[in-house]
């Protein structure tokens, strides 16, 4: 691909017709979203007809989805939300998808399943080589592409997880249970550490009020409850006890994310 498309190719055009099928099926039956689910998905590819149709299946698949029409902002998208999965074309202008798959493993285990519209060996051989977890050509089924996203996330989850967190000068260490900003160690009861813990793992990511109630209490509580806004309270005022900036933000209407 040299330049970007407005208009799905015809090679593409059952893929994004089904695909829609799919979005619209889902409109007319108004299918709920569980937000417990909400992992961020990374979309890069340069046709704007398959990111389009992309972000709607997977947006009613319950995954919070981020577009990135190129390389290169792809490149910056992935540093500034930390996906929990990279959807990734290898033809592309300017940085091609091998490079960007080369520099997205460099930096951390991502899964990355590539999109390719040819089919020869060599090029799957290159895409796995240069890192990726998963390859899929083009035209391809959206239930396909929909079973791979959940079994790479499912692989993900099932990988031994970090035990330290960093963002700006806070460290959560897991472990230890201790917790840091600068120099000065931050003592939290064992639900604010749950709660800024989770925070930590999704660095730039808003969180809704029911994923913090399911992820710190377990839904314990009833969907009136201010509990989360109650300990976002607690921890932001031992956050910021020696007037440190304020790395909780609220999202208003939404919940809370944690940025600079």
């Amino acid at each position: 691909m040299t330049a970007l498309r407005t208009e799905p190719s015809a090679s593409h055009e059952p893929a994004i017709a089904e695909i829609m099928d799919k979005y619209k099926y889902c409109v007319r039956h108004r299918r709920s979203i569980l937000w417990s689910v909400r992992e961020r998905i990374l979309v890069i590819d340069d046709d704007l007809s398959i990111t389009t149709a992309l972000r709607r299946a997977l947006s009613f698949e319950g995954y919070t989805v981020d577009v990135a029409l190129d390389g290169e902002e792809g490149l910056r998208k992935a540093r500034d939300v930390a996906p929990d999965l990279v959807i990734l074309d290898v033809l592309m202008p300017g940085i091609d998808g091998f490079e960007v798959c080369r520099r997205l493993r460099a930096g951390d285990d991502t899964p990355i399943l590539m999109l390719t519209a040819r089919d020869e060996v060599a090029d799957r051989v290159r895409g796995l080589d240069a890192g990726a977890d998963d390859y899929l050509v083009k035209p391809f089924a959206p239930d396909e592409l929909l079973a791979r996203v959940r079994a790479l996330l499912r692989r993900r989850e099932s990988r031994p997880s970090a035990t330290t967190f960093r963002f700006a000068d806070l460290v959560v260490d897991i472990q230890s249970h201790q917790v840091f900003r600068g120099e000065r160690e931050i003592h939290l009861s064992a639900k604010e550490f749950d709660l800024l813990a989770y925070l930590a793992r999704h660095p730039r990511q808003v969180l809704t009020r029911e994923q913090l109630l399911d992820a710190v209490w377990g839904y314990q509580f009833d969907g009136e409850t201010n509990v989360v806004d109650v300990y976002v309270g607690y921890v932001r005022q031992k956050l910021e006890a020696e007037s440190e900036p304020r790395l909780i933000h609220t999202v208003r209407g939404v919940g809370y994310v944690l940025r600079e």
